[in-house]
């Protein structure tokens, strides 16, 4: 099968501290005013993205992997993954705070949930004035301390904040304390897993006048109680080339801004590559055909292709590869 590359209909989630800027500022066809998620690319169970574009149209992300694995992941992926698709792409609006969570490693959410964990990264695409995320503790603290905050509701007191703008980007590893704040939109990389232990949740109410659901004892054995740096990530932005962000053991992202045409030889690269769109627009190509996508659109180039050439005067492209 000759794939080219392939673009997914979003898949939109409604959420107690969504808005409008996934409308507003990516374009999202959303139909109400509390949307806070655009699934770009997923494989998970109920939300499984279809493709949008070309003779494949209709098709869904599944379907293709378990027909066609190699071809469409590679065979390192698939030798690595089976027939699972590694990573979930999202584009996230806040207008409300988020809860504060963490997510638990491979080890414990296999054990628990037979699940992968959760490891994920943020690249900031619009934040207003004042904006922050919380990212992990301000000092460290033992288990003893984290329960008595959450017995005393002072859990805030011992958060880390960190004031945001576009282009900021972050590491979140499993078992740090996390929140995205109010008035961020953002596109996030993950691992493929759903799996999340809430802590707080500023004691809000769902529509039926509900708390939401806590996760306070699964948490506890989660958790890493130290106080790190290791969250900011630092990158080289020259233009008309590809910045390595993140190389972990799930994803590896690049950045490319780009001001004119690029080709990529990805003949030996063994894996599916990514693009999401974070600014401008541009046309991406393999040798068996092209999509054109803008800002807040994301698509994917099967494992098969040789060569990716990205036509384009002005883009800003995350570039996601295993």
């Amino acid at each position: 099968m000759n794939l080219y590359p392939l673009k997914f209909n979003p898949i939109l989630k409604e959420r107690l501290w969504g808005g409008t800027k996934l409308k507003d500022v990516l374009g999202k066809p959303i139909e109400n005013d509390i949307t806070g998620e655009s699934w770009e690319l997923s494989t998970v169970k109920g939300d499984v993205s279809v493709v949008a574009n070309g003779d494949l149209s209709g098709t869904s992300l599944q379907e293709l992997i378990n027909k066609y694995p190699e071809e469409l992941l590679g065979k390192s992926v698939v030798e690595r993954f089976g027939k699972e698709f590694p990573i979930l792409i999202k584009f996230i609006d806040a207008k409300q705070d988020l809860s504060i969570q963490l997510h638990p490693n491979d080890e414990l959410a296999k054990k628990r949930h037979n699940s992968f964990g959760k490891t994920e990264m943020w690249y900031i695409m619009d934040a207003d004035k004042g904006a922050e995320l919380i990212v992990g503790f301000n000092k460290d603290v033992t288990k003893e301390e984290y329960a008595k905050s959450i017995e005393e509701d002072t859990l805030l007191d011992l958060l880390n904040y960190e004031s945001v703008k576009e282009g900021d980007t972050f590491f979140i590893n499993t078992g740090k304390m996390h929140a995205i704040g109010a008035g961020v939109l953002l596109a996030e990389i993950q691992q493929t897993s759903d799996i999340t232990y809430r802590v707080f949740d500023f004691n809000r109410k769902d529509k039926n006048g509900n708390l939401r659901e806590l996760h306070t004892d699964l948490a506890l054995d989660a958790i890493d109680y130290t106080k790190k740096d290791d969250f900011k990530v630092k990158y080289s932005d020259k233009k008309d080339s590809v910045n390595n962000m993140v190389s972990c053991p799930y994803f590896n992202t690049n950045i490319l801004e780009l001001t004119k045409d690029l080709e990529l030889d990805v003949e030996k690269r063994d894996s599916f590559t990514i693009y999401m769109c974070v600014g401008g627009k541009a046309t991406i190509s393999n040798e068996f055909g092209s999509v054109s996508i803008k800002k807040g659109e994301t698509t994917l180039v099967p494992a098969q292709s040789k060569k990716i050439n990205i036509i384009t005067t002005s883009a800003k492209l995350l570039e996601v590869t295993i």
